[in-house]
């Protein structure tokens, strides 16, 4: 009976190692880090700083040559239309030269020459105005239809916001042009009366344009030729943004894209649009010394002006400019796709072969190797077409030891 039972406790301990050495030699879950697949707006984007800069500025000169009082505006003094920033006191000779007058008559001539011109793109402009208007009109009735996709129509209003901001800069061509005859008539009446009266013969030069005095030229009492800049005068509350992008990256960077404007020292950031790309590139040395070709992108801030107004000419801000974009988009962590071997490459039908992606989707505490289509990767996420369903999980930064198949775990944080 004791044999009996020694060896009953004999066989359990034999029977316990085994399971013990078992479990000791068994292969361990390989620990991961997981991530859901989720689906949502995807956007691909261009980053690239940007520096602000005025849509139009004007340097105010002098109209006639004379002796320039001393200019009291400075910096950053706000002018309206009309308002006197200089005063001349012509200096001439007693009699009067043929070269003189002629000038003065040519800049009379030149100035309405310039204001028919302006007229004549005012009603370009508004005739271009128009047609914009009516494009949106008819795309409103076909998208409501569902004749046209909702980008041609948001494509269409675009160019109806891009003809009615040519139409006000046709207008301030016209103001401008307007204000520089009243001075040339005024030169010109100016340099015809007597030398006598020297109080008559004082000159006022006025601002062509409200704004704020961006930079004084002459600040003290001189004697000045004609032509002679006084002072830079500009409306800051009509600012745009230039960027230089590389010529690759400015080809996906069509006019009208959406831009993001950031870290320009507010706190909000704030919206923007691709109103043009300049056709003529240049070439620019990188700071690690290498010769690019870039191209610069003129871009319109789009946000009430009342959340930015603290900005001013020339000040540096970051821009992400918008190429592709997707609102229901199922994504995952870029860092869970991995190409396939090139032998997993896989034909088009035309006789070109197709990169493939993959990843690991966990299945049952399995890791499954899934082939899947990536139509776009930003900074941060894949947006695949085929293959994941939102809600599963993926394997983020794979290990070498995770193959299809290997149970896997998730790692503890």
């Amino acid at each position: 009976m004791i044999k009996r039972k020694t060896g009953f406790y004999l066989l359990a301990a034999v029977v316990a190692l085994g399971l013990l050495l078992a479990w000791a030699f068994a292969p361990r879950p390989v620990e991961v880090e997981l991530a859901p697949v989720t689906q949502g707006r995807f956007e691909t984007t261009i980053d690239e700083d940007g520096k602000t800069r005025l849509a139009d500025r004007y340097v105010v000169s002098a109209p006639l040559a004379g002796r320039l009082a001393r200019i009291t505006l400075r910096e950053g003094d706000a002018v309206a239309a009309g308002a006197v920033v200089a005063t001349l006191t012509p200096a001439l000779p007693n009699m009067l030269d043929e070269r003189t007058l002629r000038e003065q008559q040519a800049r009379v001539e030149a100035a309405q020459a310039n204001i028919q011109r302006a007229t004549t793109r005012i009603e370009r402009a508004k005739v271009a105005l128009q047609q914009a208007v009516n494009e949106v009109r008819r795309s409103e009735q076909l998208s409501q239809q569902g004749f046209i996709a909702p980008t041609k129509l948001e494509d269409a209003r675009l160019a109806a916001v891009a003809a009615q901001k040519e139409v006000e800069a046709a207008n301030a061509d016209r103001q401008v042009a307007t204000y520089d005859l009243a001075q040339a008539r005024a030169a010109l009446s100016t340099v015809r009366q007597p030398a006598g009266d020297t109080a008559r013969r004082s000159f006022t030069v006025n601002a062509p344009v409200s704004g704020r005095v961006l930079r004084l030229l002459q600040t003290s009492e001189a004697m000045v030729a004609m032509g002679t800049p006084l002072l830079e005068i500009g409306d800051t509350r009509r600012l745009e943004i230039v960027a230089e992008l590389l010529t690759t990256d400015a080809l996906a960077a069509t006019p009208g894209s959406r831009v993001m404007i950031e870290r320009w020292g507010g706190p909000a950031t704030l919206e923007g649009r691709v109103r043009s790309v300049e056709p003529a590139a240049f070439t620019k040395v990188s700071a690690l010394g290498v010769e690019e070709q870039r191209v610069r992108v003129l871009i319109d801030i789009s946000s009430p002006p009342e959340q930015w107004q603290a900005l001013g000419d020339g000040y540096r801000v970051s821009v992400r400019i918008v190429t592709l974009a997707e609102d229901k988009a199922v994504q995952v962590p870029v860092s869970a796709v991995f190409p396939l071997p090139d032998g997993a490459d896989s034909g088009d039908g035309n006789g070109s072969e197709k990169r493939r992606f993959a990843v690991f989707v966990v299945d049952g505490g399995r890791a499954r190797l899934r082939t899947v289509d990536v139509a776009g990767r930003n900074g941060s996420a894949a947006w695949t077409t085929k293959g994941l369903t939102p809600g599963e999980q993926v394997i983020v930064y794979p290990p070498a030891a995770v193959l299809d198949g290997v149970r896997v775990a998730a790692r503890k944080v």
